[in-house]
Parts: structure tokens; C-alpha cells; sequence
């Protein structure tokens, strides 16, 4: 058997047949010869439905060409084979793992991401080395108690599972500092938890957890947590003491007020959009001396305090889709805010062509109101280089702190190359080329796909988008107002995150097309163009949009299907040729207005 198995030594194929009853493709034997030199052995992407026994054997048995008619050299002596210590299986068809696992002690990395697989072997346990484990996106419904004796574990993912349990032993992996549940169905979380001291990132998103236990204070190297989307309606308040905790995720829970964070000092981000919030004070507020993103967009807030102006770090606030009449002129004196989002408001005080002008103005004009002069009118908040620089200096901190390449109101036609340069290996996630003169877009821009998520372009000369932005997947906001353009193109279904698009004041004749293919789209603001109809069918696909503007194109008529987009909380449809429904109907705001053109639909 063994000698049919390795063919005859003059055959170039021998090693990369497959027996007949062997399962799946065969591991070329040129892999297996690598990874014992080299400890690390790929296979991802193989079509394999098992593991084939050579692989979890690799370190025991005598290598096929050793029984060949073949002269080794000083460099392929099988006999000074390297420990596998990486072994890559994922993106097969495996549906279960053999306990021949325990025969590789020494792997530090095992990924079996993306397969079938139902369970993990106990076998497990034996891997004393191993440092990073990736089961996500299996079908496991438990985790085997030997798993909790991987003293030297540290990151344990596990996302994109059906895991409704997981053993009470989860707290002896102290060496762990990743660990990633998302996607489950857990209900509890092990008390257990508390010993986790070494963690530092740890996610809970899109379960099913009605409380956190208190024990979760207890991780004091803990900087992220993220627990969006569940059904949690408070927080405990020992959360408030975890001093090391820089990022919060509560968006999409049940929460009807927001945490104080006395200890908090760290917090640079806090994420608690969709949840049911009516009040924002001022105790919330002034402990958060490091805060740069607030989130609380789809809530209930109705006005927010004066005492924002402590946030004075506070670069990004997000209060779309609340009942927000009017707001605190002392906004403007926050330094560093780059975006302030307001849509889906009903704002009295402040028109909504100043809405439209954009976050700089905004404040600018707020700043113009304030009535005691704390900061001289003529004088206003500084204005930084990391907002709307005066010269055009590269802004290095901004960059490296703020993770901002910002070039804009600069009129230049080009984006010079030392602006591109000067981002080296440092992450970016917001790109500001807006009010310059840009007839494309930089082609440098594909060098920022693996980071950026938030890129304005408004205010150019932009006729047509390029390929380069659609391979951007990880942007969340475009910002393109203000531009020539008449179209966009399909590629940019590719944009699989994409939450806000600006096309206002730009030259559609149609509604893009392609923005009915990109599901994860929330708001969509494209008045004032030349738009002539919608698709009612296709917008109701997008069952994230809760923001419409088609304010100022040439809409004869609104189909009486856009009644059923039951998701929309803003739709704004004044300025349009259209006859119904009319003015006295807009003005009572979107309920009114879907409930109408429901009621219009042919029975």
C-alpha cells in the first residue's frame, strides 16, 4: 500500500495524486517539504472535507521522498525538520477536526476559520503552545472544557457561531487579550469573565444578552467592548470603573439613558446610537475629558447641554435621527470637531441651507451667535491645521494622533505626493480633500483602502468616480457634494459598509442605480439636482435607510409605494414639481407623509 501510495520515484507527479478513498484534494508534497523546514504549513482554500492523517503526522513519520531514489543535500535533510508551529486550514469543508491535533504540541497559530465545523476536539487541550485560535464562522454550538486549559492563549476567536453557552472555566485563560463572540446566541456570560485580567479587546456584538455582569470590571486591562446589538436595557455601574477602557460600543440595545463614567479617563470613543436615550446632562459629560467620537444618533434626545464644550477633544458628534429643536451656540467653540451630524432633526433656529454647508461653517455661524463674547466673534475658536489649514504644511500630528490626512481649501487641482508620502505606515480613517479643484480623484487614494472610512471630496470639479474609491471597503461615509457629477458607477456596489453618501448640488438626472444594491446604506442625501423619479420597490430593499433628501429636483410625481419604506424616519421632498402630496402634508413630517401615500396605493 505504501509503495502504491508514493508512486514510482521517476514519476514528477508522485505526491500530488489523490487515492482513491482519500478525502478531498491531496497536500502536494512540496508544502509538506516546506513546512518542515519552515513550521508553517497553509492549506486554506483546498476544498478539503477532512484533514488528511500526514498533515497532523507531519513531525512523526518519515517523509515520502526520504523512501525515494533521491539525493538529499545539507538543506533537505528531512531529519532536521522544523516543529509545525502555523497550521492554516481554513476557507475547506471540514466538518470536524481529528484528536490526531494532540500530535502537534508545538503550533502557536491554528486558523480553521470559514468551514462546517460542530464541535472542537478535546484534544485541544494538549496544544500547551498555542497562542492564536480562529474557529470563527463555523457552525460550533460548544466549546470544550479541555479548551480553558490553553494557559498561554491570546486570541480566541470565535465570532459566527451558534454558541448559546460557554463553560464556567473560561477565566484560566489568563494570557488571553483578544477574544471575539460576536455573532452567537449567547444569553450569559460566565462570571468567570472577571479573571480575564490580561484582555484587552473583547467583543459581545449581535447576541442576545439582556445584562453584563458586574465581574466585567474586574478586567482592568480592558480597551474595547464592544456590545452592539443585544438587548441589554442598563449597564452596570461598576462598568464606570474600568479606567483602562477607551472604546464603547452600546449602539443598538435597549438602553433609556446613558451611563455615567466617573473613572472612565481614557474613553475615546463612545457608540450608543439606537438605543432609546431621552436625556444627555451635563454629569454625563464631565468626566469624558478624553472623548473624540459621540455617538448618539436614532435616539430621543431632545436638546444637548452647554456643558458639551467640556468634550474639548471631541472631533466627531453624531446626533442623527433625534428631536432636536435647537442647539447650544457654545458648540461652536468645540476646537477639534471635524463632523457634526445633524440630519433627521427637527432644528428651528438654524436653516437647513447652513445644514448643508458643512461642519466648519456650522460652528462658524454658531460661534457668530454666541451673544457673551466668551471667545471674540472676530477671532472665534482657533482654527487648526487638523480642521482647515491655512498653509499647506503637512499636519504630521494629525496623521499620527487623529489618523486624518486633511488637504482641503487649498484650490489645488492635484494632491501633491508628499501629502500621500507622509502617511507612511501609519493608519488612516478620514481623508479631507473637499474645496479644492480636483477634476479626479487621487489614484494615491487605493493606498488607504485597508484603513480609511470616512472620505470627503466636496466642493471640487469632479465629473466621474473613479475605480480607485470603489476598491475603498471599508468607507462608511462619502462625502462627494458640490461636484459635476452625472453618474456613479456599478462598481461601487463593491462599497459593502457604506453608511452615508452626500451627492447634493451635483448633476444627477436618475437616481444612481447602484445605491439601491448596497444594503448597509442608512442615509442618502441628493437634493438639489435634476432627479426625475425613484423606484419605490428598490428603495425598500435597503432596509437600513432611515434618511431620504430629494429636496429641490424635478419629481412630477412620489410613488405611493414609498409609503410602505416603513423604516424612514427623515424623507424630505420639498421643492419638487410635484402636486401631491402637498405642502400643508409635507409639512407635518415623514409619519404623516408615508402614512398619506400609503393610503394612495391602488387596492
Amino acid at each position: 500500500m505504501a509503495a502504491a501510495r508514493r508512486g514510482t520515484a521517476g514519476d514528477p507527479r508522485a505526491g500530488f495524486r489523490r487515492d482513491a478513498g482519500e478525502p478531498g484534494p491531496a497536500v502536494p508534497q512540496g508544502l509538506l517539504r516546506a513546512a518542515r523546514k519552515n513550521g508553517q504549513l497553509n492549506l486554506a482554500g483546498r476544498d478539503l472535507s477532512e484533514v488528511p492523517a500526514n498533515v497532523w503526522r507531519i513531525n512523526l513519520d518519515v517523509p515520502e521522498e526520504a523512501h525515494q531514489n533521491l539525493s538529499f543535500g545539507a538543506a533537505g535533510r528531512w531529519w532536521e525538520q522544523t516543529d509545525l508551529t502555523k497550521l492554516i486550514l481554513a476557507s475547506n469543508k471540514l466538518q470536524c477536526l481529528s484528536e490526531d491535533v494532540r500530535l502537534l504540541p508545538a503550533l502557536t497559530v491554528l486558523d480553521v476559520h470559514d468551514n462546517q465545523l460542530t464541535s472542537i476536539p478535546s484534544a485541544i487541550g494538549f496544544l500547551e503552545n498555542l497562542q492564536k485560535l480562529n474557529v470563527s464562522h463555523n457552525k460550533l454550538k460548544n466549546i470544550p472544557e479541555e479548551l480553558t486549559q490553553l494557559k498561554h492563549l491570546k486570541s480566541l476567536l470565535l465570532q459566527h457561531n451558534e454558541l448559546s453557552h460557554l463553560p464556567d472555566g473560561f477565566g484560566q485563560l489568563i494570557s488571553l487579550e483578544e477574544l471575539d463572540l460576536s455573532n452567537n446566541q449567547l444569553a450569559t456570560i460566565p462570571s468567570s469573565f472577571a479573571s480575564l485580567t490580561s484582555l484587552v479587546r473583547l467583543n459581545l456584538a449581535h447576541n442576545q444578552l439582556k445584562n453584563l455582569p458586574a465581574e466585567i470590571s474586574a478586567m482592568k486591562s480592558l480597551k474595547q467592548l464592544d456590545c452592539t446589538k443585544n438587548q441589554l436595557e442598563t449597564v452596570p455601574s461598576e462598568l464606570a470603573s474600568m479606567a483602562s477602557l477607551e472604546q464603547l460600543y452600546l449602539r443598538k440595545n435597549k438602553l433609556q439613558y446613558l451611563p455615567v463614567f466617573p473613572s472612565c479617563k481614557l474613553l475615546k470613543e463612545l457608540h450608543v446610537g439606537e438605543n432609546q436615550i431621552e436625556v444627555l446632562s451635563a454629569e454625563h459629560l464631565k468626566h469624558l475629558n478624553s472623548l473624540c467620537v459621540l455617538e448618539l444618533r436614532d435616539n430621543k434626545l431632545k436638546s444637548l447641554p452647554d456643558e458639551i464644550t467640556l468634550l474639548q477633544g471631541l472631533e466627531r458628534l453624531d446626533l442623527t435621527n433625534n428631536d432636536i429643536s435647537s442647539l447650544p451656540c457654545a458648540l461652536g467653540n468645540l476646537p477639534q470637531l471635524k463632523l457634526l451630524a445633524l440630519e433627521g432633526n427637527p432644528l428651528r433656529t438654524i436653516r437647513r441651507d447652513m445644514l448643508q454647508k458643512g461642519t466648519q461653517e456650522l460652528l462658524k455661524y454658531l460661534r457668530s451667535k454666541i451673544q457673551d463674547d466668551i471667545t471674540s466673534p472676530s477671532e472665534g475658536s482657533p482654527v487648526t491645521a487638523m480642521t482647515l489649514p491655512s498653509e499647506s504644511r503637512i499636519n504630521i500630528h494629525a496623521i499620527t494622533a487623529l489618523k486624518v490626512l486633511e488637504y482641503s481649501e487649498k484650490r489645488a487641482a492635484v494632491i501633491p505626493d508628499e501629502i500621500f508620502n507622509a502617511v507612511g505606515s501609519n493608519s488612516v480613517t478620514t481623508v479631507n480633500f473637499s474645496k479644492n479643484q480636483l477634476n479626479e480623484i487621487p489614484k494615491r487614494i487605493v493606498e488607504l483602502k485597508e484603513s480609511v472610512c470616512d472620505v470627503n471630496l466636496g466642493f471640487n470639479k469632479l465629473c466621474s468616480i473613479s475605480l480607485e474609491l470603489c476598491v475603498l471597503h471599508k468607507l462608511t461615509h462619502l462625502d462627494i457634494r458640490n461636484n459635476f457629477l452625472t453618474s456613479l458607477p456599478e462598481e461601487m456596489e463593491a462599497l459593502i459598509r457604506l453608511q452615508i453618501i452626500n451627492l447634493c448640488f451635483n448633476r444627477f438626472k436618475i437616481f444612481p442605480n447602484v445605491l439601491y444594491r448596497i444594503p448597509t446604506l442608512e442615509t442618502i442625501l441628493l437634493s438639489n439636482n435634476q432627479v426625475g423619479s425613484i423606484d419605490p420597490l428598490q428603495i425598500r430593499k435597503i432596509d437600513k435607510l432611515g434618511t431620504l433628501d430629494l429636496q429641490n429636483n424635478d419629481l412630477l410625481q412620489v410613488p405611493p409605494e414609498l409609503g410602505n419604506c416603513v423604516n424612514l424616519r427623515t424623507l424630505l421632498l420639498e421643492g419638487n414639481p410635484f402636486r401631491t402630496p402637498r405642502a400643508a402634508i409635507l409639512a407635518k413630517g415623514t409619519a404623516a407623509v408615508l402614512e398619506y401615500l400609503r393610503s394612495r396605493i391602488p387596492t
